[in-house]
């Protein structure tokens, strides 16, 4: 297969940048998409050029760093993967392909298709951590619950925080991240003990980031490549006004 790339060259923040064309050329439909850009940049290595620079880690859908805007839609066409999960069999032989950062304020851009993502990892802090009481550990089967917030609560802790629900929000939005991470102990026992104080953390760490306001136009869940529901953005809500009226500092 042969495609024509259109990616998004920048060397650093102070760069202009700019939109450079290339050729990938006898590219199998079996390679994912990083796997395409690792071919184009060994050939621009062979020729002494810089090679273009983007993240990755695991290629198993698992990391969320292979944050990439494919033709103006985050991890590209596939719904329900990551862009390493993205294959070129999607694409059609010939296609012209335009690859991006992720643009948002809150991810200041590194280089190429490199941004830092590290405000994510500042909401996370924010949270802080879970009450561990000393003593025996008690039985399993002493700390009950429900099977539908057991359930929920593994749905919400599928975010990988790869940041696409913020590139796909006309407001760059972090709604949807952030109510998975509240979401996921907010449902459990062990996160009660903070429940009300990590909200709080979390939704003013948030604000502070630069992160725009949730408008509810559901792009972040169709960009999600774990479909994280925007219901959770709704339980954040009732978290974040619950610790509001209750006032207290835990």
């Amino acid at each position: 297969m042969n495609f024509i790339l259109h990616i998004w060259r920048q060397k650093n923040p102070q760069d202009e940048g700019r939109m450079v064309t290339y050729d990938a050329r006898d590219i199998s439909p079996d390679m994912s998409f990083l796997e395409m850009l690792d071919v184009i940049n060994q050939g621009l290595i062979e020729k002494g050029e810089e090679p273009i620079a983007f993240d990755s880690d695991c290629r198993e859908g698992i990391c969320g760093s292979c944050c990439l805007m494919i033709n103006g839609i985050p991890h590209g066409p596939e719904r329900g993967v990551a862009t390493c999960q993205t294959y070129m069999r999607v694409f059609e032989d010939g296609q012209e392909i335009y690859v991006e950062p992720w643009r948002a304020r809150a991810f200041p851009l590194v280089k190429d298709l490199v941004v830092d993502r590290s405000a994510l990892d500042r909401i996370i802090q924010a949270g802080g951590f879970v009450s561990v009481n000393t003593g025996g550990a008690p039985d399993g089967n002493a700390v009950l619950v429900p099977k539908t917030n057991a359930e929920r609560a593994m749905d919400a802790a599928a975010c990988i925080g790869c940041g696409a629900c913020v590139a796909a929000c006309k407001n760059a939005s972090a709604m949807l991240f952030t109510a998975a991470k509240v979401s996921h102990l907010a449902l459990l026992p062990q996160g009660q003990p903070e429940r009300r104080q990590r909200v709080r953390n979390m939704v003013e760490q948030m604000d502070r980031e630069g992160f725009g306001t949730c408008t509810n136009y559901y792009e972040c869940e169709a960009a999600c490549p774990k479909e994280i529901s925007v219901q959770f953005i709704a339980q954040l809500n009732r978290e974040y006004l619950a610790a509001c009226l209750d006032g207290s500092e835990e």
